[in-house]
C-alpha cells in the first residue's frame, strides 16, 4: 500500500508530539548513520597532516573531508583534545574561505569543551584564531595582543611561525615595515617539519608586498619570484596566483612590460583552467553545501526506509525515521540562529566602536578649536598692545615735522604697522565666525551713508591705483533700515577693496537697488564690479576659502593676506546670505548677493542717527588715562597735549577709582586689561559715585570680549588700539561734547 502525502502529514503531527515526549528517535537514527558508516578512519593526526597538506594547495574540499573524519575518529575514540583541535582546524579551514559565522560556529564549540579540560595548546590555538578574527575585523592591536598571549601557552615550533606569519601580516597593515620585514625573512629560513615550504612562500609573498608598497621594486620582484618557484614546486595554487598578480604589477612599476604581460598571460592560463575545474568544485564544498548536502542525503535514505517501513507496516520505524528528521531540522534552526545572533552581537560592537571613535574625535576637535581660540585671543591683544606703540609713536613724530627722509622712512614703518593690523584683525574676524561669537545686530542706520563712509575711505587707495570708484544707488531704499551697519561696513571695505587691489587706471562700480519691499520687509541687491585682471575658471572654485588668492604670483604681485573674501563669505552666512561670483580673465569680476533688511518708514529724518566728523575745541580739558603700559601711558598723553588737553595717569584700575573720587575730570581713557583690579570692574566702582563723567575704553580688544558687558559696565564707547589719531580725536570730542552713548560702534 502506498504512503501517500495525507498519510505523511498525519504521521508529522504525531512525531511532533513523539518529540515532545522522547528524544529516543534521535539515538535511533545515530545507530543507522553508524552502521551506514563505512569509512575508514585513522588516528586524528593523521588526518590533521592530511588536511594541512590539502589546504595549502588549495585544495579545500579534500581538506574538509579529513578533517570530517578527524572529528569522527576523535569521537570515537573519544578523544576531546583530538575533538577541540578538529573543531579549531574546521574553523581555520572556513576563515580561510571567508566563513566568518562558521568560524565562529566551531570555535563556539571548542571554546565550550575547553571549559571543562585543562588543554593549553588549546586554549593557545583558541586565542589565535580569535586575533585572526580582531585582524580581520580591522582590531590590529586587540590581535597583537591576543597573539602574544597565545605564544605563552604554546611551544610548538609550527604553531610559533604561523604566529610570526600573522604578526608580520598586521605589522604590514600598520605600515609598521620594519617589524614585518624582520618576521617575513625569519619565515625564509624557517626549520617547520610540517610547513617550511609553505611559510617560506608566504613570507616572499610579504616581502614582495611591502618592498613594492615602499618602492623597492627590484627587490619586490627577486622577492615575488622566489614565491613563484616554491609554490610551483608544492603545487600552491592560491600562492602561485598572488605570486603571478603580484610580479605582473611589480614589473609594470619597472617599465617591463613584457615580463607583466607574461605574468599576466599565467593569471589567464590559471582562471581558465584552474578556477573553472578544481576552484568550482571548492566553491560547491564550502560549509552551508557540506551541511545541507549531507541533509539531503540523510532526508533521501530516510525516505527510503520509510517506503520499505510502509511496505512491512513498521509504524514505529516510521516515526523514529521522521522524529529524526525533525530533530535535524530544528538543530538547523537553531544553529542559523545561532549565526544570526553572533552577526547582531559583531556589529552592535563595531557600531559602538565606531561611536567611541567619533565622540573622541569630536572631544578632540572641539578642544583644539578652543585652544585655537584662546591662542589668537591672547596673541590678538599682546600684538595689538605694541602695535599701538608703534603707529602711536609714528604719528607723533610725523607730528613734529621731521625731515624729509626721515618722513619717508615713517610713513613706511606706518604703512606696516597699518598693514599687520589689518592682517591680525582679519585673522580675528575669520576665528570670531568660526567660534560662533559673532551674531547680527539689529540697529537702526542710513544704508546710503554707509556706502558712502565705505568709499570714501577707500578713496586714497583708488587714487593711487588710478582708479574710478562710483556708486550707483537706488533713491527708492528707505532711508531708515534695521540691520548691522558694522559688518555690512566690513563687507563692502573688503569687497571694494580687493577690487581696487586688481584694478589699475579702471573702474569700481558699487551697486545697491531695491527689489521687493512687503511692509516693512526689504530685499535688497548689492554688487561689486570691476574691469580689472579677473579670476580664471580654476581659481574661482577655491577664491573664497582662506588665505587662497588665486595663485602664487599674485599674491607676489598685489599682497594681502588672501581672507578678505572668506571673511565676506562668512559674514554673509550670519545674514543667511551667500556672495556669487562672476568673472572672465582679463576682463573683470562682479561680485553680488542680496540680503534681507527691515525697514523703518515711520520714522521722520529730524536728527540723524548718523555720526558726522566734527571740530572741537578740547582746549583746557582734563581727562584721566588709566593705563598699565608704560610706553602706552606716554603716547596716549602726547597725543592730549598735542590738543592743549592735560591729563592724569592712573597705573591700575584701583588708583583710577582714587583719583576719580578726588578729581573732576572731563571724561576718562580706560584700559580693560590691567593686573589687579581690571578696567570693567573699576568703571562700574566709579559709576556708584560718578554717573555723569564719560567713560571710554581704550583697549586691544580680544576674542573674548564682549563689547555689551563694556557698556554694561557703564562705559559710554570703545576705541580698540591701535587706532587711527582722528578717530581718536573724534572718539573723545563726541563722548564730551556730545554726550552720546554709542554702543554700537567699535573702530
Amino acid at each position: 500500500m502506498k504512503f501517500d502525502l495525507i498519510n505523511r502529514n498525519n504521521y508529522n503531527v504525531l512525531v511532533f508530539f513523539a518529540l515532545l515526549l522522547s528524544s529516543m528517535g534521535c539515538v535511533a537514527q545515530e545507530a543507522i548513520i553508524q552502521k551506514q558508516d563505512t569509512v575508514e578512519l585513522l588516528d586524528p593526526k593523521i588526518h590533521f597532516e592530511r588536511a594541512r597538506e590539502y589546504s595549502n594547495r588549495n585544495e579545500t574540499d579534500l581538506a574538509l573531508e579529513e578533517l570530517e573524519k578527524a572529528s569522527k575518529s576523535a569521537e570515537e575514540r573519544e578523544d576531546v583534545k583530538a575533538l577541540i583541535d578538529s573543531y579549531q582546524a574546521h574553523a581555520l579551514l572556513y576563515l580561510k574561505l571567508y566563513k566568518e559565522e562558521t568560524t565562529y560556529f566551531f570555535w563556539d564549540r571548542a571554546k565550550a569543551l575547553l571549559k571543562d579540560i585543562e588543554y593549553p595548546s588549546g586554549d593557545a590555538m583558541q586565542k589565535y584564531i580569535e586575533a585572526i578574527l580582531l585582524f580581520h575585523d580591522g582590531k590590529n592591536f586587540q590581535a597583537i595582543f591576543l597573539l602574544n598571549e597565545a605564544k605563552q601557552l604554546n611551544n610548538d615550533r609550527n604553531f610559533f611561525n604561523n604566529i610570526l606569519l600573522a604578526e608580520a601580516q598586521i605589522y604590514m597593515k600598520l605600515e609598521k615595515y620594519e617589524s614585518a620585514a624582520k618576521n617575513f625573512n625569519s619565515l625564509i629560513v624557517n626549520t617547520d617539519i610540517y610547513e617550511s615550504d609553505f611559510l617560506a612562500t608566504r613570507a616572499f609573498l610579504g616581502l614582495a608586498e611591502l618592498n613594492f608598497k615602499t618602492n623597492k621594486w627590484e627587490e619586490a620582484a627577486k622577492n615575488g619570484e622566489e614565491a613563484l618557484k616554491i609554490a610551483k614546486r608544492n603545487a600552491f595554487s592560491q600562492e602561485i596566483w598572488e605570486a603571478n598578480e603580484m610580479l605582473s604589477r611589480i614589473y609594470e612599476s619597472l617599465g617591463k612590460y613584457n615580463l607583466s604581460l607574461a605574468n599576466n598571460k599565467n593569471l589567464l592560463y590559471i582562471r581558465d583552467s584552474l578556477f573553472n575545474i578544481a576552484k568550482m568544485k571548492t566553491e560547491s564544498k564550502t560549509a552551508e553545501k557540506i551541511q545541507f548536502d549531507f541533509m539531503s542525503d540523510e532526508i533521501r535514505r530516510q525516505e527510503q526506509k520509510i517506503e520499505e517501513l510502509n511496505e512491512s507496516k513498521n509504524q514505529s520505524d516510521i516515526a523514529a525515521i521522521l522524529t529524526s528528521a525533525l530533530l535535524i531540522i530544528i538543530t538547523l534552526l537553531a544553529v542559523s540562529l545561532f549565526r544570526n545572533n553572533q552577526i547582531k552581537l559583531k556589529t552592535n560592537d563595531l557600531l559602538q566602536t565606531k561611536n567611541t571613535e567619533l565622540k573622541a574625535a569630536r572631544d578632540a576637535a572641539v578642544t583644539a578649536m578652543e585652544a585655537k581660540t584662546n591662542f589668537l585671543s591672547t596673541v590678538s591683544h599682546e600684538l595689538r598692545t605694541p602695535l599701538y606703540a608703534v603707529t602711536g609713536l609714528t604719528h607723533l613724530l610725523l607730528e613734529e615735522n621731521p625731515s624729509e627722509n626721515q618722513k619717508e622712512h615713517l610713513k613706511a614703518l606706518k604703512f606696516s604697522g597699518d598693514y599687520l593690523l589689518n592682517f591680525i584683525n582679519d585673522i580675528l574676524q575669520i576665528n570670531k565666525i568660526d567660534a560662533d561669537k559673532l551674531e547680527p545686530l539689529h540697529v537702526e542706520f542710513n544704508l546710503k551713508k554707509v556706502l558712502q563712509e565705505t568709499i570714501d575711505s577707500l578713496h586714497q587707495s583708488a587714487q593711487n591705483n588710478k582708479t574710478k570708484l562710483i556708486l550707483e544707488y537706488d533713491e527708492s531704499i528707505p532711508s531708515h533700515l534695521l540691520s548691522d551697519p558694522i559688518k555690512l561696513s566690513q563687507i563692502f571695505i573688503n569687497l571694494v577693496g580687493n577690487a581696487l587691489k586688481f584694478t589699475k587706471n579702471g573702474e569700481v562700480k558699487v551697486m545697491a537697488k531695491m527689489l521687493n519691499k512687503d511692509e516693512e520687509n526689504v530685499r535688497l541687491y548689492f554688487e561689486v564690479q570691476d574691469n580689472g585682471i579677473g579670476i580664471s575658471k580654476d581659481q574661482q572654485e577655491n577664491i573664497f576659502e582662506g588665505f587662497e588668492q588665486g595663485s602664487i604670483q599674485i599674491n607676489r604681485e598685489y599682497g594681502g593676506s588672501g581672507l578678505g573674501l572668506t571673511i565676506v563669505k562668512s559674514l554673509l552666512g550670519l545674514f543667511d546670505s551667500k556672495i556669487q561670483l562672476e568673472s572672465e580673465l582679463g576682463k573683470g569680476s562682479r561680485f553680488f548677493f542680496e540680503l534681507d533688511v527691515k525697514s523703518k518708514d515711520a520714522l521722520v529724518d529730524e536728527v540723524s542717527f548718523e555720526l558726522t566728523e566734527e571740530d572741537f575745541d578740547f582746549k583746557g580739558l582734563h581727562i584721566l588715562i588709566v593705563e598699565d603700559n608704560k610706553i602706552n601711558q606716554v603716547i596716549t598723553k602726547k597725543m592730549l597735549t598735542k590738543k592743549e588737553i592735560t591729563s592724569d595717569i592712573a597705573n591700575h584700575g584701583g588708583e583710577a577709582i582714587d583719583f576719580a573720587k578726588e578729581n573732576t575730570y572731563d571724561a576718562i581713557l580706560m584700559d580693560i586689561h590691567m593686573p589687579g583690579i581690571g578696567g570693567e570692574e573699576a568703571t562700574i566702582e566709579i559709576r556708584k559715585f560718578d554717573q555723569k563723567t564719560p567713560i571710554v575704553a581704550l583697549t586691544a580688544i580680544s576674542l573674548d570680549d564682549s563689547l555689551e558687558s563694556f557698556y554694561a559696565a557703564g562705559c559710554n564707547d570703545v576705541i580698540t588700539k591701535p587706532f587711527k589719531p582722528e578717530v581718536f580725536y573724534q572718539k573723545i570730542g563726541e563722548n564730551i561734547f556730545n554726550n552720546k552713548n554709542l554702543k554700537n560702534s567699535v573702530v
